[in-house]
């Protein structure tokens, strides 16, 4: 990949920077719904969180066996299980927006899924709300977070520069992995709820 290069590396960072701002923007109109979406959609739509969680933990597998065989001195294998585990999280990025954009949000603890919390239904989640909401807001939180260093991380690996790649890593690889594993953790805990 002649047009990375190391000479390039300031550029690659502030383009990472910004791409990190432009996502996070991105997730925030449409998960506020600030723009105008149709009424009706196709009913794929509300699948959705379904392939999101199964994006996220497939991604999980892939970052595991990706430190197994660079542990195993594979890099050539490190190297597609990572790539794999990137296209996949960006699949997830698509889908995620889209399932968020179109589909309403769901009150954890809302069984009867009329929007509304009342006191039983509150009291019913009371013990595990605080769970899933910390579960939640770290994943979301670290998603933000560890984009940038992915994006670096992934430059340095493809650049060859191993020492940067393998610094960054040390941080990056284990926040990567409690983002996917989470993210199927919050499915699991908020799809009893959902209204479809």
């Amino acid at each position: 990949m002649a047009f990375l290069t190391t000479s390039n590396e300031k550029a690659i960072k502030y383009t990472a920077y910004i791409t990190t701002i432009l996502v996070c923007g991105l997730v925030t109109v449409l998960n506020q719904k600030w723009i105008p979406h149709p009424d009706t959609f196709p009913d794929f739509i509300y699948r959705l969180p379904l392939l999101n969680a199964i994006l996220n933990g497939t991604c999980t597998v892939l970052l595991i066996f990706s430190l197994l065989a660079i542990k195993k001195k594979n890099i050539t294998l490190h190297k597609k299980l990572n790539l794999s585990a990137f296209v996949l999280s960006a699949l997830f990025l698509i889908s995620y927006v889209t399932a968020h954009y179109f589909i309403p949000d769901t009150k954890y603890g809302d069984i009867d899924h009329n929007g509304i919390m009342s006191p039983e239904e509150s009291a019913g989640v009371s013990g595990i709300k605080p769970v899933y909401l910390v579960i939640l807001l770290t994943h979301i939180f670290l998603a933000v977070v560890v984009l940038p260093m992915i994006l670096l991380s992934f430059y340095y690996g493809l650049t060859d520069q191993r020492e940067k790649h393998r610094k960054l890593t040390r941080f990056s690889y284990p926040i990567w992995l409690y983002v996917t594993a989470s993210g199927v953790v919050v499915y699991l805990m908020i799809s009893p709820f959902y209204n479809y």
